[in-house]
């Protein structure tokens, strides 16, 4: 199973979308990257991890799961990068492939460091554009198909069918 830690406020800082949309909604600029994150797990099957820093949201470490994305606020005084890290060393295992989602330099060559695989903000929205292409496509395919299209059945099988339809046995 593949692992993605993503670098929440990090995204929303590099994502031209994000980043705008932050100026005024800032929960708004976190709900849309979810959702975002909640795309891109939904199309790659891979376990998503969102980490936000504290010292944005007060208080004690919250977790909370948001459609098929996990999301952490960090405990005050931990920074996303420590939280991240750590994760990167607990979570690389045999089986398991863990990538880190961050534009911080520092933070992307001590992941790589721990064993973990790392992804820029534009090379992880670059992959994204990508699923969302794909999404739509497949979307437009599935939609083509017509919604009371015939499927040929043999003579018995329909017969049966009708058999079925009418009650009898």
């Amino acid at each position: 199973m593949d692992i993605l830690l993503v670098d929440g406020y990090n995204m929303i800082g590099a994502w031209p979308e994000l980043r705008q949309l932050k100026n005024t909604d800032f929960a708004g600029a976190r709900d849309r990257l979810v959702e975002l994150m909640a795309e891109y797990q939904g199309a790659h099957g891979c376990r998503v991890i969102v980490v936000f820093d504290a010292h944005f949201v007060k208080g004690t470490e919250k977790k909370y799961r948001d459609a098929r994305v996990e999301v952490i606020f960090t405990r005050e005084n931990e920074t996303a990068d420590e939280r991240i890290e750590k994760m990167a060393i607990e979570l690389t295992n045999v089986r398991d492939q863990v990538t880190v989602a961050t534009s911080d330099y520092t933070e992307q060559w001590a992941v790589f460091g721990q064993g973990a695989l790392r992804i820029s903000a534009r090379e992880l929205l670059t992959e994204l554009s990508i699923t969302q292409k794909g999404i739509r496509k497949n979307l437009g395919e599935i939609s083509e198909i017509k919604p009371h299209a015939r499927i040929p059945l043999s003579k018995e099988t329909a017969e049966t069918f009708e058999k079925w339809r009418r009650g009898k046995k």
